[in-house]
């Protein structure tokens, strides 16, 4: 196998280098935005509008590696964050702006209704909307997002990339939920994943890495953040991963408990007088890694408190990690071969503790760590992290911006104008 440091990316959109893509990734308080390269996933501007509708917003941005940031109006929304983008940040450097070829939007919930990126129309538009009680908080924004889009530029072709995408492929009995048959049949409900575009990028870097074509490669991606989940990858399909409904489901996280028992939502009900929106608040914004250890949600803080011997961010650790490990476990049962372990995220990129911990857990079934090689894949280091004998593992850096630009070019080149890129008004 090649040494990762040795393999430079290739992508299959070949036209301009000066296309420019932006990237627009609308959450319910907050805008990320993204001017991207789709050939070589270069960075022109990048920023983000927090805060929105609450609080004090503000929006931050790095353009020309010059970072600045400043306060909004406090009933500024998404909106206005665009119009500030095209007004104030792009206004000053005319060239990004006339590059731009598309906007690709990250939509978190597609349903059934979506296994690929497609150009925005009022059909997809309606799709979305239909998915909003799959999300609700997240799929609004990306249609007040895709509003706001169109409002600031008319001309330019929209794309939507949906997290559930590219987990269409699992097979029907590893998405239907052991339920009535008909909630499935009538309603939707089933396990539709989330995080997709991440281990959608990942899979086709780990192909590159180990160089196999991507409809030949088999991988346990784990996505570790604030939200986290695991995804089973069979011939570069998704074949099972552990958020289901809803991103609920499956791994500890930094708020969310992930998997528990059914029956403990009735206890609370019944038993503790919860009512359903604090039994919501409860599972979603006080567990996991805050609700065990007390203390945060956030890695970094509580490795350090577990290093001064705080007993509650120890615990936390310990239990997210077994919980991983378990679930890296079950995910071998299914596939028929594993190509490579990958961690990725926020956490998986960046804490070999964690990282040392699940392997350590794995050890059963062949996996060992190499100290050294773990302690230098951080921020932003791809690599292998496995010791010699050692099942193969690999931390690779998530890029889902890069595989939005890249999907939004290759729809759109076929509808560039003949008189350039250009369609800002």
């Amino acid at each position: 196998m090649a040494s990762p440091q040795q393999i430079s990316v290739s992508m299959s959109y070949s036209r301009s280098s000066s296309n420019q893509v932006l990237v627009l990734n609308c959450g319910s308080s907050s805008l990320k935005f993204a001017v991207m390269n789709p050939r070589d996933g270069s960075v022109s501007v990048s920023g983000i509008g927090e805060a929105l509708g609450q609080g004090e917003p503000v929006v931050s941005w790095k353009i020309d590696g010059d970072r600045q940031s400043t306060s909004l109006p406090k009933d500024t929304r998404h909106t206005e964050v665009i119009r500030f983008l095209v007004d104030e940040i792009l206004a000053g450097h005319p060239d990004l702006g006339d590059q731009l070829i598309a906007i690709g939007h990250r939509v978190v919930h597609g349903g059934e209704k979506f296994s690929h990126s497609v150009l925005i129309d009022d059909a997809v538009i309606k799709a979305i909307q239909e998915c909003v009680a799959l999300a609700p908080l997240h799929n609004p924004a990306h249609l007040a997002g895709i509003e706001a889009a169109k409002d600031a530029f008319p001309k330019l072709p929209q794309v939507a990339v949906f997290d559930t995408a590219f987990h269409q492929s699992m097979p029907r009995h590893a998405f239907i939920y052991a339920l009535p048959y008909a909630l499935y049949r009538d309603n939707g409900i089933r396990r539709y994943g989330m995080h997709g575009t991440s281990h959608r990028f990942v899979t086709e870097r780990a192909a590159e890495l180990l160089n196999l074509s991507v409809n030949e490669v088999s991988i346990i991606s784990a996505h570790l953040g604030n939200g986290a989940s695991i995804t089973a990858v069979r011939n570069g399909r998704s074949v099972d991963t552990s958020m289901g409904l809803t991103p609920l489901e499956g791994l500890v996280m930094g708020t969310r408990s992930g998997d528990v028992d059914p029956g403990l939502l009735m206890h609370l009900g019944s038993r503790m007088d919860y009512c359903l929106k604090e039994i919501n608040d409860l599972l979603n914004k006080k567990s996991g890694l805050l609700g065990i250890s007390e203390l945060s949600n956030d890695c970094r803080t509580l490795e350090k408190a577990a290093e001064d011997g705080h007993d509650g961010a120890q615990l936390a650790l310990e239990i997210f990690c077994y919980r991983l490990a378990k679930y890296i476990g079950s995910y071998h049962a299914v596939l028929p071969q594993v190509d490579a372990l990958v961690f990725t995220g926020g956490i998986g990129e960046n804490s070999s503790l964690i990282r040392e911990k699940v392997m350590n857990q794995l050890r059963g079934i062949g996996y060992a760590v190499d100290g050294e090689k773990n302690a230098r894949a951080r921020f932003g280091e791809e690599g292998p992290i496995s010791a010699d004998h050692s099942a193969v593992t690999l931390v690779i850096p998530t890029n889902e911006e890069w595989v939005i630009a890249r999907d939004a070019a290759e729809l759109v080149s076929p509808h560039i104008p003949d008189s350039g890129p250009s369609s800002r008004e």
